[in-house]
């Protein structure tokens, strides 16, 4: 069961329901919620944070923006780098590791989807490294998903034979690896 793996009890599942159906709600409307005082709706929050379980989240709600997002999955024999890709570029909202017959998934969003497209050329489909990429545009959302967003996305134009060029985020920070080894 989640609340075991997680070891919360009831009073935390509580509170944790409650912030992320009303996440605007005070301690004070929380506490009166569940029956505990203020500090310790306080309390509980600040230690479910401090281990991780809980975080605020800042960032766009995809459902309610006019933004394109895609998802791609990607068999790579270099999967790592695919990872350690997705922390510099700006167009890639997460990754994840996965079994099965692809071993990365990937979060990507644009106010054109022609840069997702040449993204997904240039870094994956351009690769020997890479065996499979398949890329799916998302229609529709079904709840509130908010994840946060690098503007400089948008001063970045791809192209596929370049990429990103020299504003490159991924492109500096292997550079930099490497002038430091």
């Amino acid at each position: 069961m989640i609340s075991e793996k997680l070891k919360l009890d009831d009073i935390d599942r509580r509170i944790i329901t409650l912030v992320q159906d009303h996440p605007d709600m005070t301690h004070t409307q929380i506490a009166k919620k569940i029956s505990r005082s203020q500090p310790t709706v306080g309390m509980r929050i600040r230690k479910l944070e401090e281990n991780g379980i809980l975080q605020f989240q800042p960032g766009i709600n995809f459902r309610r923006v006019d933004l394109y997002m895609a998802t791609v999955e990607v068999k790579s024999r270099k999967p790592e780098e695919i990872m350690e890709m997705a922390q510099y570029c700006p167009f890639m909202l997460n990754a994840f590791r996965l079994s099965g017959e692809h071993n990365i998934c990937i979060l990507l969003a644009s106010s054109q989807l022609e840069k997702l497209d040449n993204i997904v050329n240039y870094h994956f489909r351009n690769k020997e490294d890479v065996q499979r990429v398949s890329m799916e545009i998302v229609t529709e959302i079904s709840k509130d998903f908010i994840l946060p967003i690098d503007f400089d996305s948008e001063d970045h134009n791809p192209t596929l034979e370049e990429g990103c060029g020299p504003k490159c985020k991924w492109l500096k920070a292997k550079e930099e690896q490497e002038g430091m080894n």
